[in-house]
């Protein structure tokens, strides 16, 4: 019995069905409390995930033998954003100009603000450097990290903390700030949450998500080409 139970602790197989059982854990919850902002799908998996992880002491790398797979897919599932966006495609022609402003200064503003941030509360140069790319997507904030110098373990979790955030707080603040336009709040979450904040998004509304997912993926590239600019000029 005991090597049937330690042969599930160990598999590959285990942890793909456990993170993807926590996932639906999660829709399930956010669905019941009417989609309450503190039940984001993501974070209650990551929570059950990490919880069970430590309580049958199972190390991250074994963990992601099983989770590199759904880490592969979400390539894929990122691409598959263009769908929604595809299908919005009419509202694009009238955004032109607002995208092409809002999100390079949106950009420039966000990682401004990161390095400013860590050099009042004291962090070296390499923290700079680790925070910078963070609203990027965690995949294209890891890269950057890599090329300038940050840590790339760590941009990772001050990535998914941005995205947690974003999604959680930042409908909410809209709300406040009286931004109805479906649009411009997809573009606003898209910029800051990257991959979680457009999973709200496409669960707020159509719309909201497809032009969250166009934001994610520009500034994700204005990120990769304005940090170094933005860095050298501070």
């Amino acid at each position: 019995m005991s090597a049937a139970l330690e042969y599930l602790r160990t598999s590959p197989l285990t942890w793909i069905v456990v993170t993807l059982l926590a996932y639906r854990v999660g829709v399930w919850l956010r669905d019941r409390t009417g989609g309450h902002p503190l039940a984001q799908p993501v974070f209650i998996a990551a929570g059950l995930v990490m919880a069970l992880v430590a309580a049958v002491d199972i190390d991250y790398g074994t963990y992601m033998e099983g989770g590199l797979l759904i880490h592969v897919l979400l390539g894929p599932a990122t691409v598959a954003l263009a769908v929604p966006l595809h299908r919005q495609a009419h509202h694009l022609k009238e955004m032109f100009v607002p995208l092409l402003v809002a999100l390079p200064v949106g950009t420039v503003v966000s990682i401004g603000s990161a390095v400013l941030m860590v050099r009042a509360l004291g962090g070296d140069r390499a923290l700079e450097l680790t925070v910078a790319p963070k609203s990027a997507t965690t995949p294209v904030a890891i890269g950057i990290a890599e090329q300038i110098g940050g840590v790339p373990a760590l941009v990772a979790v001050f990535t998914m903390l941005a995205g947690l955030l974003g999604a959680v707080l930042g409908p909410g603040l809209l709300d406040r700030l009286r931004i109805r336009d479906h649009r411009t709040r997809g573009l606003a979450l898209g910029a800051v949450s990257h991959g979680v904040g457009t999973s709200r998004a496409l669960h707020d509304h159509p719309t909201e998500g497809a032009f969250a997912g166009l934001s994610m993926g520009l500034t994700a590239l204005l990120t990769s080409l304005l940090v170094p600019l933005v860095i050298a000029l501070l």
